[in-house]
């Protein structure tokens, strides 16, 4: 019997390095499913200013640093201060509250944070996954809560998403 149970343990062994190596041929794979070079070793990632209209203080270090714990967490590449294999770059250019769910007495139920930021990746090893592109993502809130209690966590959130979607744009090729 215990044979038995070996060779179905060697089998499933088996199959699972076969499809493990075939997944190398194309990149570094992570178990989030991105791809990147083989050769790429390094990632930069810029301090994102705030450029928008209304500048919220903390708003660029709390995202540009969600944005490189995305990165280094997600992927095993070393973090350097400039010209990283895979490299980025931008700004905050929007970040404004605005109104949603009017109720009938004419005032907003709901208020809508929004960010934007403008990102721009270099790919050393695949320039043509270059790219330059606005991102925006955006939480609400009840208009019944006081902005400045809520702000730090709805920033936190909108900037995770944002990251997701860098993430997902920069190394899962969607």
């Amino acid at each position: 019997m215990s044979t038995i149970i070996k060779t179905g343990v060697n089998f499933k062994l088996s199959v699972m390095a076969v499809v493990l190596l075939s997944l190398s041929g194309c990149g570094v794979y992570s178990l989030t499913g991105a791809s990147v070079p083989p050769q790429a070793k390094t990632i930069s990632i810029q301090y994102f200013p705030d450029k928008a209209a209304l500048v919220e203080p903390t708003l660029s270090p709390v995202f540009t640093n969600i944005l490189r714990d995305k990165f280094t967490t997600q992927l095993n590449l070393n973090m350097v201060d400039r010209n990283g294999d895979l490299a980025f770059e931008g700004e905050i250019t929007a970040y404004k509250t605005t109104p949603v769910a009017i109720q009938s007495n004419q005032t907003a139920a709901m208020n809508r944070l929004t960010i934007t930021v403008n990102v721009r990746f270099t790919n050393k090893y695949e320039p043509n996954k270059d790219f330059e592109q606005k991102f925006t993502e955006f939480a609400e809130y009840a208009s019944d809560e006081d902005f400045d209690s809520v702000k730090a966590t709805l920033i936190e959130q909108i900037s995770d998403a944002l990251a997701d979607d860098i993430f997902n744009k920069a190394v899962i090729n969607w």
